[in-house]
């Protein structure tokens, strides 16, 4: 990987410019992983949109539980904003809507979320500022796709605007571009040392390895549990199949994978 002092002399000095250039191509690969292309294409399933939320669940608690434990350490106070950003009541909202009243009983993420909410825990605990490059990560790139996937959610699922869909909206944001411009603002105002933002670049493209193999495993999981429906339903008869049985094997699938084994980016 580059240096940071590679990066000063190819892109400046703004911690934002540099994390989108050591970024350039892990964001290009998250973008084109198989969940991605369906999303762009407006092929979205229910299935699909379900296990996105709940490792999207799982991933921003961990983000936000972190932000708000070093909201007054000085390489984090300046980029926190939770009343514009947070995502985990907006998520819980969604979810409620999508899996029902007791949806936590239902949330169920692969491996690959588990690794990811344990390395945002790791850093909040041992270095709070690389927390920069997860936020940074997550809610610019969130916030500016929103708009377009959540029309596409909508569509595509036939939600409603506040029904199913409150993750994809950032009331407390007026301006989008206005807000991201004073986010990036605040990040280039934190000081570093050579070291520490040789450490952000990497932790940011670390956090988008992580969101790919996210989105890699979702896809293996929906994978596993539609061929094991098919099969199912090819070789019993359906009275004796009731659709509760074909839900409660798909959750045992599910619970493997997660044991054996979480954006949508637009910097």
């Amino acid at each position: 990987m580059k240096s940071a002092r590679t990066y000063d002399t190819v892109v400046g000095s703004d911690l934002s410019e540099q994390i989108k250039a050591a970024t350039k191509d892990s964001h290009t690969r998250a973008e084109n992983t198989q969940l991605m292309l369906s999303y762009q294409r407006g092929q979205i399933s229910m299935s699909q949109y379900k296990v996105l939320l709940c490792s999207l669940y799982e991933i921003y608690r961990a983000l936000e539980d972190e932000l708000d434990r070093n909201s007054s350490h000085p390489g984090v106070a300046p980029i926190f904003f939770p009343q514009e950003l947070a995502r985990v009541e907006p998520l819980e909202r969604d979810l409620e809507h999508i899996l029902g009243a007791d949806w936590r009983k239902k949330v169920i993420v692969p491996a690959a979320t588990h690794r990811y909410v344990q390395r945002i825990h790791e850093v909040g605990k041992e270095k709070p500022v690389l927390l920069v490059a997860h936020a940074y990560t997550r809610y610019l790139g969130d916030l500016s796709g929103g708009q377009v996937l959540g029309k596409i959610t909508q569509k595509s699922l036939g939600l409603s605007s506040d029904k199913g869909t409150a993750f994809f909206s950032f009331p407390g944001v007026t301006s989008p571009n206005r807000f991201k411009q004073l986010y990036r603002s605040r990040m280039n105002s934190i000081e570093l040392t050579e070291e520490e933002r040789a450490e952000m670049l990497e932790e940011a493209t670390a956090a988008f390895e992580l969101n790919i193999q996210v989105f890699d495993d979702l896809q293996k999981m929906l994978s596993v549990t539609t061929a094991t429906e098919d099969e199912s339903n090819n070789n019993v008869p359906a009275a004796a199949f009731p659709s509760s049985r074909i839900m409660q094997l798909t959750v045992g699938v599910c619970v493997t994978l997660a044991t054996i084994g979480m954006g949508i980016y637009a910097q």
